[in-house]
């Protein structure tokens, strides 16, 4: 359940014009009272003889007792109060009790026999319109501070007693909620989501990874944005507004938004934070940290995602180990990985990123400040991402997709697990929600690589076979027998040998593997460690399958002349057992 409380206003019949009509969009059905200050207030919708104006005189009677120049200029106080989608229809006389809770809780009417007039609307299923008039039949002013949080702490209690969906507590980082207006626009427009919701994500992905305003606007003007900049006379940029070419106003002009509308980390003064180098890191030549400048040109989407493993991994012990300001600088760029991942992803996983993506965008802000600077690896990640292209979702694309968002899952998980630490409700059930998201598309991705994996790993002899048991057995005693029952074992037994031919030590590369970071989050341990042995012993992600190799090679024989005469097969084997 969810209480808002509006700008206060100065016209109570402009507002019961709004509320008894068929509103923005015609969303508006059957408005009527389901309660009121005295349980007698006329009702304009049901009483034939009542007025909207009747109901205003009522409300606005306590202005009467003031002089004109003590009335307030903006007496009119205004709540709505909304029920989860998944929540039951509830009756009017259940909104009606919710309406006298919130009067009482904000003040407004207490319960003294004093307090202030006010009426509750209902006009659909699922909320209440709450007007009253700010000045109490004692001709005091109401004590209606802070009454945002006291009706949110009561709306946490209603849905305790009447077992509604629970709302977690939030602390007033979270971006603006669209309107009822924007969702039914989009409802009609055949939306998914509202235009609001759209601009952010876009506005989002053109952030991560950008490393100057000029490749932020590029990226805006690539994705299809109508972009408005608000420039000083120095020429300086101070902000700026998007909008969809397709959603439009009532006189057919585009509807902008400014970024600071969209959330409050996507201002034009908090993106530029983002371009913040280390301040107690030497920069390198061209003005960029060390770290940045030092790394290989990206050569194309397998090597960009594993460069993103890598930084997620480092992200990860960071939030485990690192002070609170360094750690929300993570979880902050975290936010920018998935982005630049949704962005680049290919189709049979590009649902649950973007799900994953929008999910996550929650988790990156909280009253925690990040100490920007040192989150370059995953920022620079993430424009690697972004710059090497979409994925093909195969070979060592697929392959690599499923490693980094097999690390992916569990930074969602520590994101949440550290917010959860501090008591930050939303942001860890963000970070939970993205998780999951993360999951089902590891599964997507995986199923491919791992299913040519463990093909390989069925294929070895069985000597070979045993051996990598006896490790396994002797690198982790306490998982060995779990780890042998699951589907993800041969390919697990693979990845061992690969790390063998290619100079490792496979027992020393298991025990570090599962000392490093928990595995209790995980579907499949097998699956997990096939990703960190082959990400630490630098191993292909996709390693080549012999049957590819054998149908390749078929073909590449090359066929007969015309006329040439067929190949003696009898003499071919003969000269072979020779």
């Amino acid at each position: 359940m969810i209480p808002r409380i509006h700008k206060q206003g100065s016209n109570t019949l402009g507002l019961l014009h709004y509320l008894y009509g068929k509103g923005t969009h015609e969303e508006h059905i059957d408005p009527h009272l389901v309660a009121s200050f005295d349980g007698m207030a006329p009702d304009p919708c049901r009483d034939p003889s009542a007025t909207k104006e009747d109901l205003q005189h009522l409300l606005d009677q306590p202005l009467a007792l003031l002089d004109a120049d003590q009335r307030p200029a903006k007496h009119v106080w205004h709540c709505s109060v909304r029920a989860a989608p998944d929540d039951p229809v509830l009756s009017d006389e259940q909104w009606g009790d919710i309406a006298r809770r919130m009067v009482a809780a904000t003040g407004i009417d207490p319960g003294d026999g004093a307090g202030c007039r006010w009426a509750a609307v209902r006009h659909a299923d699922d909320h209440i319109h709450i007007i009253a008039t700010l000045v109490r039949e004692d001709g005091r002013r109401p004590d209606h501070h802070r009454s945002g949080q006291r009706a949110q702490n009561e709306a946490r209690r209603i849905e305790k007693e009447l077992g509604l969906h629970q709302v977690t507590t939030g602390d007033g980082t979270a971006a603006r909620r669209p309107t009822s207006a924007e969702r039914h626009k989009a409802d009609r427009q055949g939306r998914q989501r509202t235009p609001r919701e759209e601009l952010r994500e876009t506005v989002r992905q053109a952030a991560a990874g950008a490393t100057s305003e000029e490749e932020f606007f590029d990226r805006l003007a690539s994705a299809g944005l109508l972009i408005r900049q608000r420039i000083a006379p120095s020429g300086d940029r101070l902000g700026y507004t998007v909008a969809l070419p397709g959603d439009r106003n009532k006189d057919g002009e585009p509807v902008f938004f400014s970024g600071s509308k969209l959330a409050p980390d996507l201002s034009l003064p908090r993106i530029r934070e983002r371009w913040t180098p280390p301040a107690d890191a030497a920069t390198a030549t061209d003005g960029s940290p060390p770290e940045v400048s030092a790394l290989p040109p990206v050569t194309g989407p397998a090597f960009a995602r594993r460069r993103a493993t890598a930084a997620t991994w480092q992200a990860l012990l960071i939030i485990d180990h690192g002070d609170d300001g360094t750690a929300a600088a993570q979880i902050t760029a975290a936010g920018e990985i998935f982005d630049a991942l949704a962005k680049t992803s290919a189709s049979h996983t590009r649902t649950e990123l973007r799900e994953a993506a929008f999910a996550f965008e929650r988790a990156t802000r909280s009253h925690i400040k990040a100490v920007r600077g040192h989150d370059h690896a995953l920022r620079q990640a993430a424009r690697d991402l972004v710059h090497s292209g979409p994925a093909l979702g195969r070979g060592e694309d697929g392959a690599t997709t499923a490693m980094l968002i097999d690390m992916a899952f569990f930074l969602a998980i520590a994101a949440a697990n550290w917010h959860a630490k501090r008591h930050h409700a939303q942001q860890a059930q963000a970070a939970r929600q993205t998780a999951e998201h993360l999951r089902a598309a590891y599964q997507a991705a995986a199923m491919q690589p791992m299913a040519n994996l463990g093909q390989r790993g069925r294929r070895m002899p069985q000597p070979l076979r045993h051996r990598q048991v006896a490790i396994l057995r002797h690198a982790v005693p306490d998982l060995a027998e779990q780890i042998l029952t699951e589907p993800g074992w041969p390919a697990l037994a693979a990845t061992l040998a690969d790390a063998k031919d290619a100079g490792h030590d496979p027992a020393t590369l298991l025990t570090e593997a599962t000392r490093r970071r928990e595995l209790d989050t995980a579907t499949s341990i097998s699956d997990v460690l096939v990703w960190r042995l082959r990400r630490s012993a630098h191993l292909p992600a996709a390693p080549e399958n012999p049957q590819d190799k054998t149908t390749r090679d078929k073909r590449h024989v090359r066929s007969p002349a015309p006329g040439a005469q067929p190949p003696n097969r009898a003499a071919n084997g003969a000269a072979r057992r020779r």
